[in-house]
C-alpha cells in the first residue's frame, strides 16, 4: 500500500475530519446495510459501509490507498444509484449527496498525502476534481427548490363522463368516502376550464390560529351535505354555512382549551334513517337524525345536530364523551384530538394525538369506538394489550406509551375492516393495522 506524508496545519485538520466522518458514516451505513441484507434487501450498503471503514483507517494512517479505495467505491455508487433509482432527482440526491461530500474532501486531502512534491502542478488535478464536485453539489442543492414531478402522465388522462342525475351530491367524509379515496365523480370542472374559476363568496370563521410554535394551524377539510357546508376551526368550533351564499346558518363553540397543537382536521358525519316508535304506536323521526362528531383539543367527542347546531343529548353525557376515561394521568397538552373521527357503520372511531418523545409513560395510544347513537364504548384496541377490548379494570389504565393513531383512518364496509396508521414511538416503526369494526376487535394483520 502507498504511504504518504503527514499533512500539517489545515490539511491535517481536513484529513482528520475526512477520516472521522468517513468512519462514522461507514459504520452507520454498514450496520444498517447488514440489517437490510439479513431481511433480503440489497447488499450494496453493507459492502459500501465496509469499504468506507477500511478507507477511513487508511486515510488516518496517511495512506493514499484509502482515497483510491473510496474513489472506486464512489464511482461504483454512481452506477449503482442510477441502476437502482433511475434519473429521478430525489432518489439520486438521497443516495449520492453524502458520498459526494466525502469525495470532495478526498480530492482536497489527496495532494497533501502524496509523498514528496507538493507543487501547484501536482495539486491542480485533484483540486479540479474537487471543483467539479463542488459545482455538482451546489447545483443539486439549488435543484432541491425546483418542483420535482414524481408521477407524470405520458398520455392524455381520460375523464370518465358522469351520467345525468348521477353526479356526486355530497362530500360526507374527510376523504369523500370512508375509503379515503378523495375522488369526486364530477366532470363539470376539468383541466380545460379550471383556470376560469372565480371566487363565489368568502366566509370568516372568526378563529385566527395564534401559533406560539406549538402547532396552532387551520387544517380543516369541510364536509358538504345538501346545501350546507360544515367547517371546524383550530379552536374546536363548528360552523354551518350555506353552500351557495356562504351565509352562516349556525355556530357551535365547544369551549375547548389546550396549551398546544390546536387544530381540527375534520368532522365525522352520520345520518340515521331509522325511526322511533312511541307507546301510542306512532312513528316519529329519530332524535338528532343527522349528527356531526366534533373531536376537541381537550380530548372530548361531541355529537352535534347537523340541522340545528345543538348537541345531541342522547349521546354520551348530554352530548359529550370524555376521552380521558381509562387513560390515567394526562398532562396538559399530552393527549388531544386533532384529526377527523371515522364513522364506520354504527360506530364512531377515534385515536388521538400523543406528545411523542417528551417523556416516559406517555398517555396510551388506545383506539376506541363508540356507538353513534348512545356514545357507549363499543370496543377498544390497546396496542400494548390487544386482549383488552373494553374499559380497563378498576384501578388500571390502557397501556401507556404505546403507538398512537393521530391521523385519519379508513373503513371498508364490505370487508368490515378499519385501516389504522400508527405513529412510530421510540424504537417503533409506523405500521398500518387492520381491525374488525365490531365489538371485541382483533388484529388481523399489519403491513409495515
Amino acid at each position: 500500500m502507498a504511504f504518504g506524508s503527514a499533512p500539517r496545519g489545515i490539511p491535517r485538520i481536513l484529513q482528520w475530519l475526512l477520516a472521522g466522518l468517513m468512519m462514522l458514516i461507514g459504520l452507520a451505513v454498514g450496520g444498517l446495510g447488514f440489517k437490510l441484507a439479513t431481511v433480503g434487501g440489497s447488499s450494496y450498503f453493507l459492502i459500501m459501509g465496509v469499504v468506507m471503514v477500511i478507507a477511513a483507517i487508511l486515510i488516518f494512517l496517511n495512506r493514499t490507498s484509502g482515497i483510491v479505495l473510496y474513489s472506486i467505491g464512489f464511482i461504483a455508487s454512481l452506477f449503482w444509484a442510477v441502476s437502482d433509482a433511475g434519473w429521478d432527482f430525489w432518489p439520486l440526491f438521497s443516495r449520492l449527496f453524502t458520498f459526494a461530500v466525502l469525495a470532495f474532501l478526498c480530492a482536497i486531502v489527496w495532494p497533501f498525502l502524496r509523498a514528496a512534491n507538493h507543487s501547484a502542478a501536482n495539486k491542480a488535478p485533484a483540486f479540479g476534481v474537487a471543483a467539479v464536485l463542488a459545482v455538482a453539489m451546489l447545483v443539486s442543492l439549488g435543484w432541491m427548490f425546483k418542483p420535482q414531478t414524481l408521477v407524470a402522465a405520458n398520455e392524455p388522462v381520460p375523464v370518465k363522463p358522469v351520467a345525468p342525475g348521477e353526479q356526486q351530491k355530497n362530500w360526507e367524509h374527510w376523504g369523500n368516502t370512508t375509503h379515503g379515496d378523495r375522488f369526486a365523480a364530477l366532470d363539470q370542472i376539468n383541466k380545460q376550464n379550471v383556470s376560469s374559476l372565480k371566487v363565489a363568496w368568502v366566509a370568516h370563521t372568526g378563529d385566527i390560529p395564534q401559533s406560539n410554535g406549538s402547532g396552532a394551524e387551520d387544517q380543516n377539510t369541510p364536509l358538504q351535505i345538501g346545501d350546507t357546508l360544515y367547517v371546524c376551526t383550530p379552536y374546536s368550533k363548528v360552523l354551518a354555512l350555506d353552500v351557495d351564499s356562504g351565509k352562516e346558518k349556525w355556530r357551535y363553540d365547544s369551549k375547548a382549551t389546550a396549551p398546544n397543537w390546536q387544530r381540527c382536521r375534520g368532522l365525522g358525519y352520520f345520518e340515521d334513517h331509522s325511526s322511533v316508535t312511541t307507546s301510542q304506536a306512532e312513528t316519529q323521526p329519530a332524535a338528532c337524525p343527522r349528527r356531526l362528531f366534533l373531536p376537541t383539543t381537550d380530548a372530548r367527542l361531541i355529537a352535534i345536530n347537523a340541522d340545528t347546531g345543538k348537541v345531541c343529548d342522547d349521546f354520551g353525557d348530554h352530548g359529550t364523551v370524555d376521552l380521558s376515561v381509562g387513560m390515567g394521568e394526562i398532562k396538559p397538552g399530552y393527549y388531544q384530538q386533532t384529526s377527523t373521527p371515522l364513522v364506520a357503520g354504527n360506530v364512531v372511531v377515534v385515536g388521538g394525538r400523543v406528545a411523542d418523545n417528551y417523556s416516559t409513560g406517555e398517555p396510551p395510544g388506545v383506539v376506541r369506538a363508540y356507538d353513534v347513537h348512545t356514545g357507549k364504548l363499543a370496543w377498544a384496541w390497546d396496542p400494548g394489550n390487544p386482549n383488552l377490548t373494553g374499559l380497563p379494570p378498576e384501578g388500571q389504565t390502557y397501556t401507556r406509551g404505546t403507538p398512537n393513531v393521530w391521523s385519519a383512518m379508513s373503513y371498508d364496509a364490505k370487508l368490515n375492516l378499519i385501516y389504522l396508521p400508527t405513529a412510530g414511538k421510540i424504537h417503533e416503526h409506523a405500521r398500518i393495522y387492520r381491525l374488525r369494526s365490531v365489538a371485541g376487535s382483533q388484529i388481523l394483520n399489519f403491513m409495515s
